[in-house]
């Protein structure tokens, strides 16, 4: 029993749970929605709730309850925190905004493109089809605050125990 005290790591067991669990909420979620299971939703980056920050969110909570709030690991989760929000929520949500309008552009032409050249451009377009950008990227912000909540809350579970 000695060795699982040496190698238990709180701050790494809650951030990965909390990954999972956010992973796990967004696919209930989709299937809630859409009546199917996805895989994407399951692995994928993007959705309801924010995996990444509920990961990161852990990490800082767990961190801060077993080695303190004073510490330089503490220091570098919350600021390694505050960067994977901000990038959910900014750059990596702009990004997939941006992959929808290419993805709808990309549409327009190969239906321009099938009409013009009939079954020789029909081929074509059913194998670029399969060649859209990926949409879901980045999170809303309401998609973050309850990714954080999530993490903040199994990091504080996994850390007590």
């Amino acid at each position: 029993m000695r060795i699982m005290e040496e190698i238990y790591n709180a701050p790494l067991i809650a951030a990965a749970t909390s990954w999972l669990a956010a992973q796990f909420v967004k696919n209930i979620m989709f299937l809630c929605r859409h009546k199917r299971m996805s895989l994407e939703r399951l692995l994928g980056a993007g959705g309801m709730p924010s995996s990444h920050a509920a990961a990161v969110c852990a990490l800082a909570t767990a961190v801060a309850i077993t080695d303190g709030v004073t510490t330089a690991a503490f220091a570098v989760a919350v600021t390694l925190a505050l960067v994977v929000m901000y990038d959910a929520s900014g750059v990596r949500r702009a990004a997939g905004m941006h992959a929808r309008e290419i993805n709808k552009i990309k549409d327009i032409i190969d239906e321009f493109d099938t009409e013009m050249h009939a079954k020789e451009a029909e081929k074509e377009h059913l194998e670029e089809k399969k060649a859209h950008l990926k949409e879901f990227l980045g999170h809303s912000p309401h998609e973050v605050v309850f990714g954080a909540l999530l993490g903040i809350a199994m990091g504080i579970i996994i850390a007590l125990i």
